[in-house]
């Protein structure tokens, strides 16, 4: 290439976002206004995507300008490049290649995956939840008023969307509340007590306890819980999910074994002692307590182990959120089809629980969601396996990256393999987030929707800015046919922990927020970013 390549590259982009018509006519306006903490945060957003490198592939690439300054996109950055930036934990937006574009049947599945898994699984886990449903309600007061059911609710949030700088032009922003699930606390509700719930039913059958048309609350009774106790179910965790699996285990039962890596949040591993949970401590990382927890099960016939990068069980539990958020939609009158594009943003750890709420949405919603995950800048394993050669299973060390990071679920070094082959073809793209916006953004959440999040919970709220608001975000819409509709859009931040946080932490959390807020109004002026009309 000739050197003077790239400006000619770089001048070309600026035509091309300077001229609608070369994305399509009709496209509204992009306009980020909103709250001034928002507009500062954006003027240091930055991506900037690769070809192939040693274990990259090919992706849409662009590099956000400052708020205020006309963006453009750029060639593609080399390998050197991409390592450079991975290595120096910027927050990156990256669009899956292989998404396949929308065909006139939509109900056609991606061809990769694991072989048979379909809507008919996910069903099939919304059926077991529902089966144990008057057990749950007598197991936990707390689901006594929805019946057993293990919901939460889906919020309207103008406010929010106004101070995060979401344009009404550009969709409605929403929040799926699960850092309010009841019991957990937490997303893990549903794919931990899953898993446990499908164990303790096979027991069950096994033993003649209960058949087909049962009612399940003879599962809490003294034969079933004298059978569960002769069986142990363990995992391994940063927390969350460990709270999850532990609190199911030992509700019916069964000897609950939780281990926990040194990241785990010390009043996670209180609170699972107080329910009589055994707690083993790991001095390594979440990669490490799943390695260990795994090993000693193995050991041990009587034990079951939930195994968060391997197990299809709590993929699906998961999964059965569609069903419930499809009801909801409906409920607001929210739709999704080619015109109505539904956005979602997860927050991510190892892949399992997003990978299981994106699956049963493009299962069951088809090609019009758009999932995307969100991961700390410290810790983006699912990003880096996305982008992998085939065979390849990379670390975040492996970048030079510390896996260190206030989002203690999201503290994970490799992703599950399971959720990354099924997102292969449904996922839309991954993004990163420094660990200061968690803070920002949980400041955010609480004054202007007044929801109680934790610091991973927040992770999703950089979706649609950096979707929307960056020169790769853009040139993807535009190439998917999506820019025309986004005034009809629906964008849905999926939040995931916080009920249970102690509220001496909580409090450490948003004075570190407010302080950070505090910084970025004092550092940069005020600025807004539009696409030309």
């Amino acid at each position: 290439m000739h050197l003077d390549g790239p400006r000619r590259a770089q001048s070309a982009g600026r035509r091309g976002l300077a001229h609608p018509h070369r994305f399509g006519s009709g496209c509204p306006r992009l306009v980020l206004l909103a709250s001034k903490a928002r507009r500062v945060k954006n003027a240091g957003f930055e991506t900037d995507f690769s070809p192939t490198g040693p274990l990259l592939r090919r992706g849409f690439s662009g590099r956000a300008t400052p708020c205020g300054q006309r963006p453009f996109m750029t060639l593609p950055a080399s390998p050197a490049t991409l390592e450079g930036q991975i290595r120096q934990a910027r927050p990156t937006l990256w669009l899956n290649p292989e998404l396949p574009t929308p065909s006139p049947s939509p109900s056609s599945p991606p061809a990769d995956g694991p072989p048979g898994l379909g809507l008919a699984d996910t069903q099939a886990a919304a059926a077991r939840l529902q089966r144990f449903a008057g057990l749950l309600a007598d197991l936990f007061p707390e689901l006594r008023g929805s019946d057993g059911v293990i919901e939460s609710a889906l919020l309207p949030a103008p406010r929010l969307q106004s101070a995060l700088g979401l344009s009404p032009e550009l969709g409605a922003l929403w929040v799926k509340t699960d850092h309010n699930l009841p019991v957990a606390g937490s997303i893990k509700a549903r794919g931990g007590f899953h898993e446990v719930l499908q164990h303790a039913e096979a027991l069950a059958l096994q033993a003649g306890l209960i058949e087909a048309g049962s009612d399940y609350r003879v599962l809490g009774q003294s034969a079933a819980r004298a059978l569960f106790a002769q069986h142990q179910v363990a995992v391994g965790s940063t927390g969350n999910l460990g709270l999850s699996i532990g609190v199911m285990a030992s509700a019916l039962g069964f000897k609950a074994m939780v281990h926990m890596s040194a990241d785990a949040k010390a009043w996670k591993k209180d609170r699972l002692r107080q329910r009589g949970v055994e707690v083993v401590e790991h001095l390594g990382d979440y990669e490490k307590a799943v390695a260990a927890g795994r090993a000693q099960a193995a050991g041990n016939p009587l034990c079951h182990f939930v195994d968060d990068e391997r197990s299809e069980s709590l993929l699906l539990g998961y999964s059965a959120a569609a069903l419930h958020l499809r009801d909801q939609l409906q409920q607001q009158g929210r739709r999704v089809d080619a015109e109505h594009p539904l956005f979602v943003y997860l927050p991510c750890g190892v892949g399992g629980a997003p990978a299981g709420i994106a699956f049963g949405l493009r299962e069951l919603l088809g090609p019009h969601v758009h999932c995307f995950f969100a991961e700390p800048v410290q810790s983006p394993c699912f990003l880096l396996q996305m982008m992998a050669a085939p065979g390849a299973h990379p670390s975040v060390y492996d970048a030079g990256l510390s896996n260190q990071t206030e989002a203690d679920g999201l503290a994970v070094p490799r992703a599950s393999l399971l959720a990354a082959d099924l997102m292969r073809q449904r996922l839309s793209g991954v993004f990163t987030v420094a660990d200061a916006t968690l803070f920002e953004h949980l400041v955010l959440a609480l004054d202007h929707a007044d929801l109680r999040i934790e610091p991973s919970a927040a992770a999703g709220f950089s979706g649609p800015g950096q979707l929307l608001g960056s020169p790769t975000g853009q040139a993807w819409l535009a190439e998917r046919g999506l820019r025309a509709h986004l005034p009809r859009a629906t964008h849905i931040v999926w939040t995931t922990g916080g009920l249970l946080l102690p509220e001496m932490d909580y409090s450490r959390f948003v004075q570190r927020g407010r302080l950070s807020l505090q910084g970025q109004l004092q550092a940069a002026p005020l600025v807004r970013t539009a696409l030309p009309a």
